[in-house]
């Protein structure tokens, strides 16, 4: 590809991408790794007492270098008993993004909370009904300086950072951000479950504009299931979907990976997964497009987990970047005290 052509694509990117971010939220390819970004219902929902969770993930690199899109996250969480079988969740969640050569950037500190009722079974087979709700402070800013604008072009086709740019009203500004969801989720024993939830974010639609303008944030609904299934003495499957709708936009990642126990004792808890996962979106006038194949592994180690996951771009991009897409890290780790009455959970 031509140095021009490769240039017009990169600037074409970046200008599609910062309207994106304005109608779409951050996403993680290993979504099973960063529950409260999910679904506020699935606060506390652990075999553990607490829950400490990072992510980062740093996305076309390729192309923009030191422009390249980066977003993380972290996040705590704890369950509380309530009564003989029921639960609280309470936690908390900061994350932060920043996109192109204009700084478009997003940080949110939120607080989430939930409460799980046991619907029937006992600790090794029971099934549970979670409620979940959150609100959170965002602040938006763009870095205006960065901007080339068409008054800025000298006549003759050449950019002249000389001449002034267009003003922007309020390159920085707060807003309050309303999300509920609810989950459902069955254990059968300590490593076999399923569950599925659905999210509701952006209640209140709040104003995205930087100028004097109305431009409200489109509500985002949510739809994921999974679980984890062994299907031999040392071999499982562990399967998951999710679904987003915001707008006019959707995206859909699906896949599947493959669950290999370590060690001898099953005292301590060690064990390795390769996944395969597929993410397909849309493009507003061309249809769907298979968007990326991710390959994901991971490694929980007692209550200590490590992912990697690495994009494999596949859409109209594919030239531009030569298939490198985005590359995340995950990391969770789950204080266990006594847990005199508890049940299982699926495993994020």
């Amino acid at each position: 590809m031509k140095k021009t052509t490769l240039h017009l694509l990169t600037l074409s990117l970046a200008v599609l991408s910062a309207v994106a971010v304005q109608a779409q939220d951050i996403h993680f390819s290993q979504f099973y790794m960063s529950p409260l970004n999910l679904n506020p219902a699935m606060t506390g929902v652990m075999n553990c007492n607490h829950r400490i969770v990072a992510n980062y993930r740093n996305q076309w690199a390729s192309i923009l270098k030191q422009n390249a899109y980066n977003t993380y996250s972290a996040s705590y969480d704890q369950k509380l008993p309530v009564g003989r079988y029921d639960y609280f969740g309470l936690g908390g969640t900061f994350w932060g993004d920043k996109a192109g050569e204009s700084e478009f950037a997003t940080l949110q500190a939120r607080l989430s909370g939930s409460y799980a009722k046991k619907m029937g079974g006992y600790r090794r087979k029971a099934h549970y009904l979670v409620f979940g709700a959150d609100i959170g402070v965002s602040q938006r800013s763009i870095n205006s300086q960065a901007l080339k604008w068409p008054s800025q072009n000298d006549g003759q086709g050449r950019y002249d950072p000389t001449q002034p740019g267009e003003p922007i009203d309020d390159p920085n500004f707060l807003f309050l951000d309303l999300s509920a969801g609810l989950l459902w989720f069955s254990v059968f024993d300590e490593d076999n479950n399923f569950y599925f939830g659905g999210a509701f974010s952006h209640l209140n639609r709040a104003n995205q504009s930087f100028g004097n303008q109305n431009i409200p944030l489109y509500s985002k609904f949510t739809f994921h299931a999974g679980g984890e299934f062994m299907v031999g003495k040392r071999f499982g499957l562990v399967p998951g979907v999710v679904t987003f709708f915001q707008g006019p936009s959707f995206q859909v990642n699906a896949g599947n990976s493959f669950k290999f126990l370590l060690g001898n004792s099953r005292r301590y808890h060690q064990a390795f997964q390769l996944g395969v996962w597929a993410r397909v979106a849309n493009e507003l006038e061309s249809g769907k497009l298979v968007d990326a194949f991710i390959l994901s592994t991971r490694f929980d180690y007692e209550q200590f987990t490590i992912g990697f996951s690495y994009d494999i771009n596949t859409s109209s991009l594919y030239t531009a970047s030569n298939g490198n897409g985005a590359f995340e890290f995950s990391l969770v780790y789950k204080i266990c005290g006594p847990e005199r009455r508890g049940v299982y959970c699926p495993n994020f």
